[in-house]
């Protein structure tokens, strides 16, 4: 664990992200930034933050297959398909799904789908349980520049633009989750 003082605990996290907050949190890979994904101003401020427009969409991350209820267009997918999402969670997969009515335009950008997770790593599901739903989930760092592994790779200017760090470790994977489509399977991002 981190030993940093400044640390958050998912318990702390929780009414700061109701407030409109932007934090940074572990998840499976690498250090991720999150916010209320219904929170238009948290979302366009994370996305200045991170320098990416908002036409590319953004992840969602939960920490139980209930936080996405009405999200996802499961009815949109042939019964395979959305058989083969749901066994792959809890777990470090990322599906683009059809999204319902109620993900926001700066959620999914300019896609008709929604990039969506289940996570099983222990910080994300205490903070997206204490918060009580999913979290926008994009790695923390400037575009273009390297996901940081560590705590301690994460960018210093970005760091003191944040309102809090989850405290935490990374679940250790090498490289951040593929992104795949939930339709056809086809990887969109390894």
């Amino acid at each position: 664990m981190d030993t940093h003082p400044d640390l958050l605990s998912p318990a702390d996290a929780a009414p700061l992200l109701r407030r409109g907050a932007v934090l940074a949190y572990p998840t499976e890979a690498v250090w991720g930034l999150g916010c209320d994904p219904f929170n238009e101003a948290a979302v366009r401020r994370l996305l200045t933050l991170k320098d990416r427009p908002v036409e590319k969409g953004m992840i969602l991350i939960a920490g139980a297959f209930e936080q996405l209820d009405g999200l996802l267009g499961w009815d949109a997918l042939p019964p395979a398909c959305a058989d083969e999402v749901r066994s792959s969670w809890p777990g470090p997969n990322t599906w683009v799904v059809p999204a319902t009515s109620r993900v926001p335009r700066w959620i999914t950008g300019v896609h008709a789908g929604v990039a969506v997770r289940v996570s099983a790593h222990p910080v994300v599901v205490a903070v997206c349980a204490a918060f009580g739903g999913p979290l926008v989930s994009t790695s923390a760092n400037p575009a273009g520049a390297p996901p940081p592994a560590t705590l301690d790779a994460l960018d210093a200017a970005l760091r003191t633009s944040l309102d809090g760090i989850v405290g935490g470790e990374t679940g250790g994977l090498a490289r951040p989750t593929a992104i795949r489509d939930a339709r056809s399977g086809a990887v969109l991002r390894l």
